[in-house]
């Protein structure tokens, strides 16, 4: 992602390192959705003590496998559970599996669409006093602009108006990047 800093109008490449995340937080059960080529998910590995584990859910057996090489070859693949098959199933599956409440740190950043299921959910499977972060909130602002119709930006943008007003958590947006939604679970 790239932002044009304010001060002295340069671009700044931004990612999401969830590493840093992880260990302020004491985090040892992450959940991640989107995993794309796995760099997130090897990032937070690497900072998890041993008995740590990232859950990272994606459809892309092409691009997850680049990651699961790195994983291999940093010796964290043990510390990371690929669950390939849509999230909404992945999701239901760990519900059904016990698994509720149990996870430290939850990362959305997949099918737009699907953001209040993924937060719905989500929010079942992370403990009290554990986050959720969604990413691409403010998308490419085009949540700001009502003419902007398509089915991503209405999804992110039904979301946002839902996450103002949801007394489950606290919230915290950080313009940063597309946008990064912060919570915290009552």
């Amino acid at each position: 992602m790239e932002y044009l800093s304010c001060n002295k109008m340069e671009r700044i490449r931004v990612q999401f390192q969830p590493n840093k995340q992880v260990t302020y937080f004491n985090v040892l059960l992450l959940l991640q959705l989107g995993t794309y080529t796995g760099y997130s998910a090897l990032g937070a590995a690497l900072v998890l003590p041993q008995d740590g584990k990232v859950v990272t859910l994606d459809v892309s057996k092409e691009w997850t496998d680049i990651g699961r090489s790195f994983w291999k070859k940093a010796g964290v693949d043990h510390k990371i559970e690929l669950m390939l098959q849509p999230a909404e199933v992945s999701l239901d599956g760990l519900i059904s599996a016990g698994r509720s409440g149990s996870f430290d740190f939850a990362f959305i950043d997949a099918d737009k669409c699907n953001y209040m299921n993924y937060y719905e959910k989500c929010l079942q499977l992370v403990r009290s006093g554990g986050i959720i972060c969604v990413d691409n909130t403010i998308w490419q602002h085009k949540v700001l602009d009502p003419n902007i119709q398509d089915p991503s930006t209405c999804a992110i943008r039904k979301l946002n108006d839902f996450l103002k007003t949801d007394q489950r958590v606290t919230i915290s947006f950080l313009i940063l990047g597309d946008g990064l939604t912060v919570l915290f679970k009552n």
